[in-house]
């Protein structure tokens, strides 16, 4: 698998934090700039012309936390009268450029990119955008609306929740595995985050502290079972879903599961959550709620081709799940729609910022764009 695309996941790392500049075309905002809240009593203005009522998604690959993306995308497609297609690049960077090619000359109206290599893909997404279309993606520039997770906060939360089970649980005293991404440069500040949390226990101590190879169960799996080998045991696993819970496999497979363990994980993902409801030694997960932010991305793109106003860029915001939250949880990823048309219910998973539509589009994001600072 090539890197690891977010949220929620999980991209490749941009080399640098400098924009995508194209040769033709506005290049967008270039440089960061602090989004304000949105508004959404701005006045509706132009909208496209000569392209479909069509939704499509890129997606990089089928991991549960991309179909929780496609879920909502086409559900929203469905309530606002939308075509959706579906465009699956299986984690081929030269595929997915080739189908946005494809997408754009059919003059779609709406899409939204899970990007397998960002800086390869920047260049047809920029022409999908000055083709008038909407274009959202989950995490790097460039997108009219770009959608990211404060990755600091999402690192706290995870992270506090295994310090104070270490605190409470295991007298203060634990081995720790963590499994990073830290050369995304997007997905860093969790990690820093998980560190910043586990250094207020004197007792917690990092025996790995390394990225798996492959951001999936194969890598989280393979890259456990090394680990293991100089320290049998081990109290604490943390790290994006995908990869703790090949961790855990690893872990069950050398008979070194046990139930006080603390396995924490990022992005809600389905099996992380029936862990959870088994209560094992996974105990928490980050849920970044894909069908939830999937629906939302939807009707923005709907508003777009009506020319309304629009986000410029969405935070997902983390919420730890565990025993007590999952029934209300899985009620709400269930039925995405109530969630966003509910304001106070949809303002616990999504926050929303600055105003665009498709007169204004030269003032898309180029940047890698994030709320915190």
């Amino acid at each position: 698998m090539r890197g690891w695309r977010l949220l929620l996941g999980v991209l490749v790392l941009l080399p640098t934090l400098e924009s995508v500049v194209a040769q033709q075309g506005p290049p967008g905002l270039t440089k960061p700039v602090v989004l304000p809240a949105f508004d959404p009593t701005r006045p509706s203005c132009s909208a496209p012309a000569d392209l479909g009522k069509v939704l499509a998604f890129a997606q990089d690959n089928e991991r549960k936390f991309m179909q929780g993306v496609a879920q909502g995308l086409a559900l929203a497609a469905k309530d606002r009268g939308l075509a959706y297609r579906l465009a699956q690049a299986d984690n081929d960077p030269l595929r997915m450029v080739e189908q946005i090619k494809e997408l754009r000359d059919a003059k779609i109206g709406a899409l939204v990119a899970a990007p397998v290599d960002p800086v390869s893909l920047a260049p047809a997404l920029q022409q999908v955008i000055w083709s008038g279309a909407y274009v959202g993606t989950v995490v790097p520039p460039p997108a009219t609306t770009i959608l990211n997770a404060p990755q600091y906060l999402t690192g706290k939360v995870l992270g506090d929740e295994a310090a104070r089970y270490i605190k409470t649980r295991l007298k203060g005293k634990a081995k720790v595995v963590l499994l990073t991404h830290d050369s995304l440069q997007f997905l860093a500040p969790r990690f820093t985050a998980m560190r910043d949390a586990l250094r207020s226990v004197p007792g917690a101590v990092l025996v790995a502290d390394i990225s798996p190879l492959t951001v999936d169960e194969a890598g989280g799996a393979a890259m456990m079972r090394t680990i293991l080998l100089a320290n049998p045991d081990v109290d604490v696993v943390l790290g994006a879903d995908t990869v703790v819970l090949g961790a855990l496999a690893a872990l069950r497979e050398a008979g070194k599961a046990r139930d006080d363990q603390f396995l924490g994980g990022i992005d809600g993902e389905p099996a992380a959550v029936a862990e959870i409801k088994r209560t094992g030694p996974y105990k928490a997960s980050v849920s970044l709620a894909s069908p939830i932010f999937g629906y939302a991305m939807g009707q923005h793109a709907a508003d777009w081709l009506e020319g309304k106003s629009i986000p410029q860029a969405m935070d997902i915001l983390p919420k730890a799940l565990t025993s007590e939250n999952l029934a209300q949880y899985e009620a709400d990823t269930a039925d995405p729609a109530s969630v966003f048309r509910d304001a106070r219910r949809r303002d616990e998973y999504l926050r929303m910022y600055g105003n665009i539509c498709y007169d204004t589009r030269d003032q898309y994001l180029n940047f890698p764009w994030s709320s915190e600072r």
